[in-house]
């Protein structure tokens, strides 16, 4: 994608926009009274299971608490919006594996335009409702032994947990839909954002009770621990904002007896091309062996996540560890969601290149040159925001990161800058259309 520069307008401009503009009004409601309908949708119980006896079952167990992360405490609650938006996120991955690996998805997204583009999300939609359908299965063979009526068949208890669990993940696939169409930002990436937002309370609340206590040596800490939040804040805005900006020139065009001169624009390369999804991804592999071994009390698993576990006998290995999954799924995510190839070729038809580099291969190898490059620090970067809560965990003896982590930072900063920016387009849009009451 060229983008050619133009300035934007100052937060105070956008702010009084927004306070103008009727149809973003709507939006906004329309998106809150959403969100506000998928909160109260967790604390919906899934019928036929004691959630009392569950959740006594389920303490200190931390695959509950990353489940727990995107679902705003839904899963632990067992309410029949506990999957959320999880099974769309994964047919979402899956999809783009599969784009990338199938000629014939690949050529549907590139050469059928919106039509095409339609047809791979009801596709999505489907491969969602048959993943839903896989994890509402597992977890009613998990519950099913909590059931409120032991004369109860236990397929007839299953089929309960399934039909809520799968209906109520598919309402809110359709209510992220819905908000991305009548809403103000991306709905999937929002509902995420709700739901870490809602956990966050009670992780300041404990820090606050801690520092209460009256202990100086503790208020030293959270002290600390507060500056430290504040300044990955501003890094992640840094890191998620910063690009690489590419020249780039296009050709000069007669029109007639006029001839237009060359025109000056740049092709921008985020130097965080995966975002969150790369702390994700190494996050849900690092807990997998943690999860396999309380299933299957396997003594080899349960060595296992030990060793590779942050409050285990060797700390450095699971910072190694962890570092290697991140630096591999930045590379790998990156080279799902962007293709030098293309966009070399991509160039060479707007009759547009790179000063100095010539049209072709030759662009194609030096953008890939400077995309590894990215990606590295990038990965460097996602590293460094991964490691540093667990490092002041334990250098502190404040527990606020152990519910509110990178991920939860990562995904809060990084939706809340693209709600912005869809913000200010929109707002820009409507002054363009003269829909803005001055």
């Amino acid at each position: 994608m060229v983008v050619s520069r133009e300035k934007a307008p100052t937060a105070q401009e956008t702010f009084m926009q927004m306070a103008q503009a009727a149809g973003l009004r709507g939006r906004i409601l329309v998106t809150i009274g959403l969100l506000i309908l998928v909160r109260l949708g967790v604390y919906l119980p899934i019928p036929g299971i004691d959630r009392a006896a569950f959740a006594a079952n389920i303490q200190n167990t931390p695959f509950i608490g990353f489940l727990d992360l995107f679902s705003g405490g839904g899963f632990s609650a067992l309410g029949i919006f506990a999957l959320g938006i999880l099974p769309y996120i994964n047919a979402s991955i899956i999809m783009q594996l599969m784009t990338a690996a199938l000629p014939s998805l690949e050529d549907l997204q590139k050469n059928e335009g919106e039509a095409g583009r339609r047809k791979i999300s009801q596709i999505t939609r489907y491969v969602a409702l048959g993943w839903a359908i896989l994890q509402s299965i597992g977890i009613a063979i998990w519950v099913s032994p909590f059931a409120q009526n032991p004369n109860l068949p236990q397929a007839l208890v299953m089929a309960e947990v399934v039909l809520a669990l799968a209906a109520g993940s598919m309402f809110v696939m359709w209510v992220s839909e819905l908000i991305t169409e009548r809403g103000i930002g991306n709905g999937a990436s929002l509902l995420i954002f709700i739901n870490i937002v809602a956990v966050l309370p009670r992780s300041l609340g404990d820090t606050i009770e801690l520092a209460q206590s009256g202990d100086r040596a503790i208020v030293g800490r959270v002290i600390i621990l507060l500056a430290i939040f504040l300044a990955m804040i501003v890094g992640i805005v840094f890191v998620q904002e910063g690009s690489r900006r590419i020249p780039i020139v296009s050709a000069r065009r007669q029109v007639g007896r006029k001839l237009y001169r060359e025109k000056t624009s740049y092709l921008p390369l985020r130097l965080n091309q995966g975002g969150v999804m790369p702390i994700i991804f190494a996050s849900a592999v690092l807990i997998l062996p943690l999860s396999l071994s309380q299933f299957a009390n396997n003594p080899v698993l349960v060595q296992i996540s030990t060793y590779l576990s942050p409050g285990g006998p060797t700390p450095w290995l699971y910072i190694a560890f962890y570092l290697l999954l991140i630096l591999f799924f930045s590379y790998f995510y990156a080279s799902l969601i962007m293709n030098p190839v293309d966009m070399a070729q991509n160039l060479k038809k707007m009759g547009a290149s790179i000063p100095g580099i010539r049209p072709g291969r030759a662009t194609s190898e030096y953008i890939e040159r400077v995309l590894n490059r990215l990606t590295f620090l990038g990965a460097i970067f996602l590293g460094m925001v991964a490691i540093i809560p667990t490092v002041v965990e334990s250098a502190t003896r404040v527990p606020t990161f152990r519910g509110f982590g990178a991920t939860s930072l990562l995904i809060l900063v990084g939706v809340a800058i693209d709600t912005a920016k869809q913000v200010q387009t929109y707002v820009i849009s409507q002054r363009y259309e003269g829909m803005v009451k001055r």
